[in-house]
């Protein structure tokens, strides 16, 4: 194909950041956007120079030159509008989580697989510089082996509102906000291992509301590592950034945000600064612009993008488990 065609489905904060992505990559168009009501959809396609703007997705399921879609709605419709886009032809990105359960992502992976489609999920954090720098390190073997690692994706004393907080259009509170980040990047970082346990203790206390706003998760991986997750909303600290994760090996340490390692030289511990870029802000636009352009590129070869359908599932698998053993209160074996 010549030129790319994409649809935005979503117009809300998050469909900005893709909407620059994909407007920077030569070859590609955003063809459509799709947003409720009507207007905002309208003001989206304003703002960035978008032909067409609809408040159904049936238009853009309909058309056969558009090629793939961007799906950032609340969690509730990205199993039901996935499957549809991938029924009609088109190849998906789905905002994380990927779904709002398991068994949703098994049914997309099915439309998915029934025709030769291919779906990307939105962990945009192994596109990120300072990630990438840590797993490189890890990946060495300059630590050692990973024994544990603690990372957490909290808001401190603010928190989102609206369908974040309705638990039948987002299906979890602050774990599938952001846990789901600090999972997945230190799965990454290790390499993507497999989780054999889980052990979580989930609340609400800060908010009122549906869903949870206080997480603690304990993973353990199938290469011997254990994993230590915090989630939360309206949490009155956190030990740094709004996300970070540190791990611990037998030869020294990495963090990520602020990125530094310890080890030992000569014999004598040291901290060690990682010299990247600045960041102006937390999630930078350009992590969110390299994500983008593996999609496309993906598309063009018609290679399964990473994260995809695998690292979405083990995710949802791993969400699903903490829920169930945070009300049963026991470990669940995945």
């Amino acid at each position: 194909m010549e030129k790319i065609k994409v649809a935005l489905i979503g117009a809300g904060y998050i469909a900005n950041y893709h909407a620059r992505g994909l407007q920077s990559i030569p070859g590609v168009e955003i063809a459509a956007v799709v947003a409720v009501p009507l207007p905002a959809a309208q003001e989206f396609a304003a703002k960035y120079g978008i032909a067409e703007a609809y408040d159904s997705i049936d238009p853009v399921s309909s058309r056969t030159d558009i090629h793939a879609v961007v799906i950032a709605t609340p969690n509730k419709f990205h199993a039901p509008y996935a499957i549809q886009f991938l029924k009609s032809g088109k190849d998906v990105f789905l905002e994380k989580p990927m779904a709002m359960s398991a068994g949703e992502g098994l049914a997309i992976r099915e439309a998915a697989d029934s025709g030769n489609k291919l779906v990307m999920v939105g962990h945009m954090w192994r596109f990120d510089t300072d990630v990438n720098f840590v797993k490189g390190v890890v990946d060495s073997g300059q630590l050692g082996a990973i024994v544990k690692t603690k990372g957490y994706g909290i808001h401190e004393n603010w928190g989102p509102a609206g369908w974040f907080s309705q638990k039948e259009l987002a299906g979890g509170g602050a774990l599938a906000d952001m846990g789901v980040h600090a999972i997945d990047t230190v799965r990454y970082i290790l390499g993507d291992p497999k989780p054999k346990k889980v052990y979580a203790k989930i609340g609400t206390y800060y908010g009122n509301f549906d869903v949870d706003d206080s997480g603690i998760i304990l993973i353990s991986w199938d290469n011997g590592t254990e994993t230590i997750i915090e989630s939360g909303w309206w949490q009155p600290h956190m030990d740094g950034p709004e996300a970070a994760t540190g791990l611990y090996g037998t030869q020294g340490y990495a963090n990520v945000f602020p990125t530094y390692l310890k080890y030992k030289v000569g014999g004598l511990p040291g901290k060690f600064e990682a010299k990247l870029p600045e960041k102006k802000e937390h999630c930078d636009q350009s992590m969110y612009t390299r994500q983008m352009e593996h999609f496309t590129a993906c598309i063009r070869s018609r290679k399964q993008p990473v994260p995809g359908l695998t690292e979405g599932q083990i995710i949802l698998d791993i969400v699903d488990a903490a829920y169930l053993s945070a009300k049963t209160g026991e470990v669940v074996n995945l």
